[in-house]
């Protein structure tokens, strides 16, 4: 249990925007951790103790500072968009809103400076005054921030061409202060990145990212449909692999998923349509509907052509996919859930195709086609019509037993929703940067318990998770 002596803090903290008032510092300790079921029984409860939201690095420094002296746990907020508990303060203490920091500082050819509250449209509002526009970004776009991305995300819209967030050349460089007697401020380039890419704020706190920029296109929207899901993964694989053709999205959905949680488009769409979800290049459209005649698929919807009638009201594509889709099935059916799944190149068609034979429509498909090692694979993120917990810790068994690899969403550690294995990159940063502990704590396993048994089902519980009061 962490003790929090408020009156001390604030007083230290005089000059920076705070609020304590508990119904605001509980919703701005909240993330979107009730997509699962089990997460939200576990942290439902959770909050901190005082949101400080400062305007400056200098007054990013002087927060670390105070609270490293009063031994205040910190734990750092984007815009709250991730799914994992990430910005959950287990601890209690400061979240540190870093929203007010939101300056896009400059715009290059090639790349763009900005402070970690910058929205990513914003950012891409501003770059494509120059034709440019970010390379990757979540399907919470419209909300979500460059530093909340970069420190909760691993990829998204447009890692069918660039991979992942974590592939060298995705982020250029960080500046990070560390949470110490006396801050530190780094500028991180090349595999330091890794220190703190995709590390929660777990081992110091993002003040300035640079991002590669891309050429901007006006995406076309296209909605592909199917009679069979298999039929649409084959088909998204095939265009996938397309070297002639541009594209920023390629996904797949499993009837009836779309036509029942897809409710703006499901009047293009059949009951028993699966379908595939693409941004295709303006200059690509022409090819790409020649070669969906050819292969007899459907184009159920495109942007370019559709009247502004029929536009109306509709989300762009990229709202229907990565866990938007999830979210779409939660607003009509709010007992589901979903998974994260790794479908290994060569063989990834082949271990959908068995997957879904085993699962059914317990299991519908949801797969986002990227390129992972350089050659196009699939990342699954099924809809679970979930039961009980039993019978999903099954359902991942059955997936691993199967040669997938299972990041589980339902867990909020870093290593248990990822390869189940300590970062050792990270770790040791982390006893340079965070020496007392003291960054978004209970998230990383390899410091609160270095002898965690990983050859064993067992599950971390944070022994500091704090309720509230």
């Amino acid at each position: 249990m962490t003790t929090i002596d408020l009156p001390s803090l604030k007083a230290a903290l005089d000059g920076i925007q705070m609020e304590d008032n508990p119904a605001i510092v509980k919703q701005k300790s909240r993330d979107f951790f009730w997509y699962s079921p089990v997460l939200k029984r576990e942290l439902d409860d959770v909050t901190g103790d005082l949101i400080v939201s400062p305007r400056t690095e200098a007054e990013v420094i002087h927060v670390l500072k105070t609270c490293f002296a009063l031994g205040v746990p910190v734990t750092p907020r984007g815009s709250g968009t991730g799914n994992y508990g990430q910005a959950m303060p287990l601890a209690g203490g400061v979240v540190l809103n870093l929203a007010n920091m939101n300056a896009i500082k400059s715009v290059e050819r090639g790349f763009v400076t900005a402070e970690p509250g910058a929205v990513l449209s914003e950012i891409d509002r501003k770059t494509r005054q120059s034709g440019q526009e970010l390379r990757l970004h979540p399907s919470t776009y419209h909300t979500a921030s460059v530093g909340g991305f970069v420190a909760g995300g691993s990829g998204g819209i447009g890692s069918i061409n660039w991979g992942g967030l974590r592939d060298i050349g995705n982020v250029l460089r960080l500046r990070v202060v560390t949470m110490e007697a006396e801050p530190r401020v780094l500028d991180l380039a090349g595999w330091d990145l890794h220190k703190v890419m995709h590390a929660y704020g777990t081992n110091g706190i993002i003040t300035e990212v640079t991002m590669p920029l891309d050429a901007a296109y006006d995406w076309v929207d296209v909605i592909v449909g199917f009679d069979d899901y298999m039929g649409a993964v084959a088909f998204a694989d095939q265009v996938a692999n397309l070297d002639g053709l541009l594209f920023k999205e390629i996904a797949t959905v499993a009837a009836p998923v779309p036509h029942d949680y897809f409710l703006r488009h499901c009047k293009f769409l059949n009951k028993t349509d699966s379908v595939v979800l693409l941004m295709v290049a303006p200059h690509a459209m022409d090819p790409f509907t020649a070669l969906a005649e050819r292969e007899k698929a459907a184009i159920r919807y495109r942007s370019d052509t559709a009247s502004a009638e029929a536009r109306k009201g509709l989300p762009p594509v990229y709202e229907l996919c990565w866990n938007h889709t999830t979210l779409r099935g939660l607003r009509v059916d709010p007992t589901i859930t979903y998974l994260q799944v790794l479908h290994r190149f060569p063989d990834h068609v082949e271990s959908v195709r068995k997957m879904t034979s085993l699962l059914g429509d317990e299991v519908p498909g949801h797969l986002e086609f990227i390129r992972f090692d350089g050659n196009v694979a699939c990342a699954g993120l099924p809809i679970v019509r979930y039961t009980d917990d039993e019978r999903l810790d099954e359902i991942i068994r059955l997936h691993e037993d199967n040669g997938c690899v299972i990041f589980n969403p339902h867990r909020y550690t870093l290593e248990e929703g990822g390869m189940k294995q300590t970062d050792a990159v990270q770790l040791a940063f982390k006893r340079e940067a965070d020496p007392n502990g003291l960054l978004n704590p209970g998230k990383m396993i390899a410091w609160e318990n270095p002898d965690f048994d990983w050859k064993s089902d067992k599950v971390f519980l944070f022994p500091g998770l704090r309720e509230p009061g």
